[in-house]
């Protein structure tokens, strides 16, 4: 495959923010993969990767297409794997791409500035520390969607869900989905007033791991300040059906099945976590109790608040390999 001109033979990402790592891996990915969908994703950790690993890593692919080579925690590579990088640096291989991802502090910085004396792409993924500078993550998460945010909703947003940049995408997706994409302080405070960390996916985090006190809690809370029972349950099933989809994917880093899944990879990360415990006849009593809440809420139940605290009984219940009211 010979190289594609818009896109970096190697990319140095210099930073801690997960989200922003992600994206920047994610970006170059997505650009190759446009191209050639078939393109070969190659990842180690630096930490423990050896010279024989990455020399044949980004060795063409035997059948030709491109590759893709991922080298995360590089601040913690071994002396002869920086010394091989920063060789192959000097002349990268036609069709190969390198995403090298660093700390940035002082551990391994001899190895990140040699990469950026080789010509490497940089992206900065530092953690925002500044409120200017989340206040203008926000606003950019709305315009990435298409959407328009000031900067008074969007202190707002921060205000509700707090600094993870993870969480404040998840809001950012969230409303201009539910609104179409006119947000502001308004919008801001009538989805988020009162504990706005409680969302639906709060319930449902909650749920898919077992934690029955604290979805309740969470779901009772939401109710409380007036979220609707709907964008709840449409979490709760999301939330199932993401376990659901990574559990059956196999495995994988959360990078190298975000595109295969069709999930970010923060949101792969977490489902994998929220994965362990269950069984395949487990998550299919999950998914059924999810599609009956589902129903319920849209059917016009009597009590929604009921319907969904018994879907987080069966969820957890599940879980066990039980159902409610007694084992299989």
């Amino acid at each position: 495959m010979t190289s594609i001109p818009a896109i970096p033979p190697i990319r140095l990402v210099l930073g801690e923010e997960d989200l922003l790592v992600a994206r920047a891996i994610a970006e170059v990915a997505g650009a190759v993969r446009a191209v050639d969908p078939d393109t070969d994703v190659r990842e180690w950790d630096a930490g423990s990767a050896t010279v024989g690993e990455f020399v044949s890593g980004v060795s063409p692919a035997l059948f030709g297409g491109g590759t893709i080579v991922v080298l995360r925690n590089a601040h913690n590579a071994k002396k002869d794997l920086t010394a091989a990088v920063l060789k192959y640096a000097d002349g990268p291989v036609d069709g190969v791409y390198l995403v090298v991802a660093h700390a940035g502090g002082v551990k391994g910085k001899a190895f990140a500035d040699g990469l950026k004396k080789a010509g490497a792409d940089v992206v900065l993924a530092a953690k925002l520390k500044r409120p200017a500078d989340r206040t203008a993550f926000v606003r950019e998460e709305f315009r990435r969607l298409g959407a328009r945010c000031g900067a008074d909703a969007a202190d707002a947003l921060l205000t509700a869900i707090g600094n993870d940049l993870r969480e404040l995408a998840a809001a950012c997706h969230q409303l201009v989905a539910d609104t179409g994409g006119a947000i502001t302080v308004d919008v801001i405070n009538r989805y988020y007033r009162g504990r706005a960390e409680v969302t639906g996916f709060a319930v449902a985090d909650a749920a898919v791991v077992g934690d029955v006190p604290g979805a309740l809690e969470a779901l009772r809370w939401a109710l409380s300040v007036g979220m609707d029972a709907v964008p709840i349950a449409d979490a709760l099933a999301t939330g199932v059906r993401n376990v659901a989809k990574v559990a059956g994917a196999g495995r994988g880093s959360a990078f190298q099945l975000a595109s295969q899944l069709g999930m970010p990879a923060w949101r792969v990360e977490r489902s994998q976590a929220q994965a362990r415990g269950w069984t395949p006849e487990g998550l299919a009593l999950a998914m059924d109790a999810a599609a009956e809440v589902n129903a319920a809420v849209k059917g016009g139940s009597d009590d929604r608040g009921y319907a969904l605290e018994r879907a987080i009984f069966s969820i957890a219940a599940a879980r066990k390999g039980e159902t409610v009211g007694g084992r299989r």
